[in-house]
C-alpha cells in the first residue's frame, strides 16, 4: 500500500476495514493493535470465505460473507494490520464494497489474497 493510495482511501471515508477471518475476534484485534475496536456488522456479496493456513476471500458469484467492519482505523492501526496479515507477500489491501444490515452500502478496505498466499 503506497502512502498515496492509503491517503486517497482514508479521504474517501475508507477509514475502514472489513473482516471476516481471525480479525472477527474481539480479543486478537485488541492484543495486536492496543485497543478496543468499534465494529459493525456487514457483509461483502459475490464472494467466499476458504481456509488453509490462513483465511482468504474467493470470488464467488453466488455466495456472500457475513462478517464485520472495523471503524475509525487510523494509519497507525493500518500499519499494525498489514505488518499482521503480511502485506505485500500473502495479502494485498484493497477496496470493495460492503453491505450493512440497513441495505446501506459502505466502501471499506478488505485484505486480498496473494497467489502465494493461495499455494500455502
Amino acid at each position: 500500500m503506497s502512502e498515496d493510495s492509503d491517503a486517497r482511501a482514508q479521504a474517501g471515508g475508507a477509514s475502514r476495514l472489513f473482516v471476516y477471518g481471525t480479525l472477527l475476534n474481539p480479543a486478537c484485534r485488541e492484543r495486536l493493535l492496543g485497543h478496543p475496536v468499534r465494529t459493525q456488522p456487514a457483509r461483502l456479496d459475490g464472494y467466499r470465505v476458504a481456509h488453509g493456513r490462513h483465511y482468504y476471500l474467493v470470488a464467488s458469484h453466488a455466495d456472500r460473507i457475513d462478517g464485520l467492519i472495523l471503524l475509525d482505523r487510523s494509519a497507525a492501526d493500518f500499519a499494525i494490520l498489514d505488518r499482521y496479515e503480511e502485506v505485500p507477500q500473502l495479502y494485498t489491501r484493497e477496496t470493495v464494497e460492503t453491505i450493512a444490515p440497513s441495505g446501506e452500502k459502505q466502501r471499506c478496505w478488505v485484505y486480498m489474497p496473494t497467489r502465494r498466499l493461495k499455494l500455502l
